[in-house]
């Protein structure tokens, strides 16, 4: 018998979504008799904590991801399937694969995570791109760049004012990651590039409906991050929220803004997968699931990550939708799968399963070179020691050995150097001018 027909024998474990907690899980069932089917509209692992550096120029696309095949081409009982899953059957144990094929399971964890939340105005994805994919950053970094070249060339005063003004909607660490990073580019490495525009005066306004900027942070690491923003010249507006967003600026309050360029950074839903299991979902989309992160009633199915409304056993609260919640829960259900059918293929008893506990390492948001804050093991940081804390730890995070060398480089030449290698504008550069200038 051959070794694939043997696999094929073996029970099946399908995983949904190839992103931190989905490939925790498949790595985590390496050694076990199983077959496992990793499932993703993408073929790639996205590093999405710098994916703000791709849209910032800082970093190219290829330097945060890495081919989902790539990372298991030596686990033989993994398969990688590109496809999108529209449905589950949870009556039947199956899915429903881009409206064509059914696959049955024994197990199925669901980790397709999350996308942007506009509050019910999805009518403004348009003109204010949030940042999930490699897709968001490139697109952002295109209006980014190319708001510059317009300035350059506007000879209207008021529309000249639009093209350098950028507003960041929401204060989270991709919100002020984001705001920080461009008002730097803005400041200190574009003005010897421009004959005609002054790039240090752009206006990076960065809008938060609380009353602190990373709010899910300390209040120590909250003031400090606000205090290193305002220095780099980013103006925040908190207790502000957004009403309305339209082409050529956004509405706060009362209060209009001219801006060309608009970035939404303010909340996230869970994948619209979790619908179709016709179980409890939080206000956020995401699957109400029990201690052991499986779905009420059905054992064989667990959800994950961001698509996971997971309350931590040991402290009674919310397991956050960060990477390293992800990674954790996508480790303890690959352990416990693992127990369980390591049991039955011994004709034993299954083992209790336990309840889930969320160990938090700390969190941490860089603001621009030198400047960021560091959260972890009741030790607060600010400034360079949290920003070489930060570098570190997301370097030795990244899955691939390729992508911890060109980052860990792209990042000593920029601080070296100040000079960012990846300004490409990239797709449709057209300007738009109100007051073109007479180049006779």
């Amino acid at each position: 018998m051959s070794e694939s027909t043997r696999i094929q024998d073996l029970p099946r474990v399908l995983v949904v979504g190839g992103g931190f907690g989905g490939i925790a899980t498949a790595r985590r069932l390496a050694r076990s008799r199983v077959q496992v089917g990793l499932i993703d509209r993408r073929n790639h692992h996205l590093f999405q904590p710098l994916l703000y550096q791709v849209a910032t120029a800082a970093l190219n696309p290829s330097d945060i991801a890495v081919p989902i095949r790539r990372i298991f081409r030596r686990q033989r009982n993994v398969t990688v399937a590109l496809g999108g899953v529209e449905e589950v059957d949870l009556q039947h144990r199956r899915i429903r694969v881009d409206d064509e094929e059914w696959v049955r399971y024994d197990y199925l964890v669901l980790a397709a995570g999350a996308t942007h939340s506009y509050f019910g105005r999805d009518d403004w994805a348009e003109l204010a791109p949030g940042l999930k994919t490699i897709e968001d950053s490139t697109e952002i970094r295109r209006r980014f760049l190319l708001a510059f070249e317009a300035a350059e060339l506007e000879n209207d005063p008021e529309a000249r004012a639009a093209c350098l003004t950028f507003v960041v909607v929401g204060a989270g660490p991709t919100g002020c990651e984001l705001a920080g990073a461009m008002a730097e580019i803005a400041r200190q490495e574009m003005p010897p590039d421009f004959r005609h525009v002054d790039t240090a005066t752009a206006r990076i306004i960065l809008v938060q409906s609380g009353d602190r900027v990373l709010p899910q942070m300390s209040e120590q690491c909250s003031e400090a991050a606000k205090r290193q923003l305002e220095k780099l010249g980013v103006e925040i507006r908190l207790n502000s929220r957004v009403t309305h967003v339209e082409e050529g600026g956004v509405t706060c309050g009362e209060d209009f803004i001219a801006a060309n360029n608009v970035f939404w950074a303010a909340g996230v839903k869970a994948s619209p997968l979790g619908e179709s299991l016709g179980v409890e979902l939080d206000s956020r989309g995401r699957v109400v699931v029990g201690s052991d992160l499986s779905v009420p009633g059905h054992p064989e199915v667990f959800v994950i990550g961001d698509q996971a409304a997971a309350i931590d056993a040991k402290t009674g609260e919310p397991v956050p939708g960060v990477a390293q919640g992800a990674m954790q829960g996508g480790d303890f259900v690959g352990r416990l799968i693992a127990a369980e059918l390591r049991a039955e293929q011994d004709g034993k008893s299954p083992p209790l399963r336990g309840a889930f506990t969320y160990f938090d390492k700390g969190s941490m948001a860089t603001l621009g070179r030198n400047k960021a804050v560091a959260d972890a093991f009741g030790v607060k940081l600010a400034g360079f020691p949290a920003w070489a804390a930060w570098a570190v730890v997301h370097v030795i995070f990244l899955v691939s050995f390729r992508s911890k060398v060109a980052v860990a480089f792209n990042w000593m030449w920029t601080y070296f150097f100040d000079s960012r290698g990846v300004r490409l504008i990239t797709g449709n550069s057209k300007l738009e001018l109100k007051a073109p200038p007479d180049l006779d």
